[in-house]
C-alpha cells in the first residue's frame, strides 16, 4: 500500500508546492481529521468518514478540493458537473491559495459530520 506522502512526490511544481499546501489547511481544521489514501489520491477523514480528496484535473494537471458531501455545500467556485453528491474547488497552483473561500468550505464540509446532517 503506498503511503499519501507517495502522491506529492511524484507532483511537479507548481502543483505539488499546492498540493502541500492545501494538505497543511485540510489536516490543520480539526484534530481528528486525518489522512489517507483512496483511488490513488490523497483522502482525508473526520472521524474515520471520508469528507474530501485532492487530485488534480487531467488535463489542466490543475489541483482541485473535492467535497464528498459538495450537494450540502453552497459557494459560487463549487463545480458539481455531473455530479450528483460531490463538488469540487479547482485551485490556480499559479495564483496565491485563496484561503478565505478554502477556510470556510472546510469548516461548512466538517459541521455536517459535527453536527450529525452526515453520520461519522
Amino acid at each position: 500500500m503506498q503511503s499519501p506522502e507517495d502522491f506529492y512526490l511524484v507532483q511537479e511544481e507548481p502543483t505539488k508546492g499546492c498540493l502541500l499546501a492545501l494538505r497543511r489547511i485540510i489536516l490543520g481544521q480539526d484534530e481528528q481529521v486525518s489522512e489517507t489514501r483512496k483511488y490513488g489520491m490523497p483522502c482525508f477523514c473526520y472521524k474515520k468518514k471520508v469528507f474530501c480528496y485532492l487530485w488534480t484535473d487531467k488535463k489542466t494537471k490543475a489541483p482541485y478540493v473535492l467535497f464528498v458531501e459538495g450537494k450540502h455545500l453552497d459557494h459560487p467556485d463549487l463545480e458539481a458537473g455531473t455530479r450528483s453528491r460531490m463538488k469540487i474547488f479547482r485551485v490556480d497552483p499559479l495564483q496565491d491559495l485563496p484561503v478565505k473561500a478554502i477556510g470556510p468550505l472546510l469548516h461548512q464540509a466538517l459541521n455536517l459530520y459535527r453536527n450529525g446532517t452526515i453520520k461519522a
